[in-house]
């Protein structure tokens, strides 16, 4: 597998390396820099006078739960978020016109054992294939604050190549949106909505942690196995990830290999122009429906009204 390092490759070409396995790390811009740091900026409002890389010392899970589901919405959906990803993508080399994304979307990794569940899910070894994404979508990765080794993520490479018995076949995500998306600050001790998970056991070695700096990202296929870092570091890491998708992929089916995902449903209607925020064009997004967009249709605010 090969790391590549403030890479000069095209889009293109970089995409082409990227379903083949290959990951990408980019040095800060200045688009990237804002992006995090408007996502410090709101964290650090959100917990006030607290610290926020040690809040697990000093607030209850509960209590953390409720402000996490505050500040993530509103960092999701503040009018800067958007368009600092946009000039991140643009500064990246990648076409505005052509490539669409998903919002950005803050995380929280605790130490221990203080919040791993719900709004501050903590991630087992997945592809993001098992939950409905595409084969042709990159994920980028940053983070917020300092980085360490010991409460990063890690990208398990062995895997690439090797399928692993999973229950994505369960996975639908229509239904997921409809079911259980809302309700992630209710699991604080645990969380019991149905999500693929590996149904044999995952050797984690070897796995590449990459450690970069605030602002900086690094790429890495949708296909790829990875998962959260158990965290021993004693502060609680802060990221930011994103989604990315070529219409030119996305209309001719191109991209990584699918070892072993059989979920139902897509993502597809989920991404954003980079250009204009606009989604995909319907004849794109046509070739991945699979009707259950309609069986967990969300109902409409007058359903059941009389």
């Amino acid at each position: 597998m090969t790391v590549y390092i403030d890479s000069t490759m095209c889009d293109d070409e970089r995409r082409r390396e990227l379903y083949r396995g290959a990951i990408f790390m980019l040095s800060p811009g200045h688009s990237a820099t804002r992006l995090c740091a408007l996502a410090a900026d709101l964290i650090r409002e959100a917990f006030g006078p607290m610290e926020p890389l040690r809040v697990h010392e000093v607030v209850p899970a509960e209590e953390c739960a409720q402000i996490l589901a505050a500040l993530k919405p509103r960092f999701i959906h503040h009018s800067k978020a958007k368009e600092y990803l946009a000039g991140m993508l643009a500064e990246s080399g990648c076409d505005l016109e052509k490539t669409y994304f998903d919002v950005p979307r803050l995380r929280t990794a605790f130490p221990g054992d203080y919040l791993r569940s719900g709004i501050a899910y903590a991630f087992h070894p997945h592809r993001d294939t098992w939950y409905s994404a595409p084969f042709c979508q990159i994920n980028w990765w940053m983070p917020v604050f300092e980085l360490h080794s010991e409460n990063c993520m890690a990208i398990h490479p062995q895997y690439w190549t090797m399928p692993v018995k999973n229950g994505s076949n369960h996975y639908n995500y229509h239904k997921w949106n409809l079911e259980s998306r809302r309700s992630a600050a209710q699991h604080v001790k645990s969380d019991p909505r149905l999500q693929p998970h590996p149904e044999e056991p995952i050797d984690p070695e070897p796995q590449l942690r990459l450690v970069c700096n605030v602002g900086a990202a690094y790429l890495f296929s949708a296909a790829h196995l990875h998962s959260t870092v158990p965290n021993t570091s004693g502060v609680t890491r802060y990221s930011i990830d994103f989604r990315t998708v070529h219409l030119d992929d996305v209309r001719g089916r191109i991209g990584a290999p699918n070892m072993d995902s059989e979920c139902t449903g897509t993502t597809i209607g989920d991404y954003l122009r980079g250009k204009d925020f606009t989604p995909l064009p319907e004849d794109a997004m046509a070739l991945y429906r699979d009707g259950t967009e309609t069986e967990y249709a969300q109902p409409s605010p007058a359903a059941g009204s009389s």
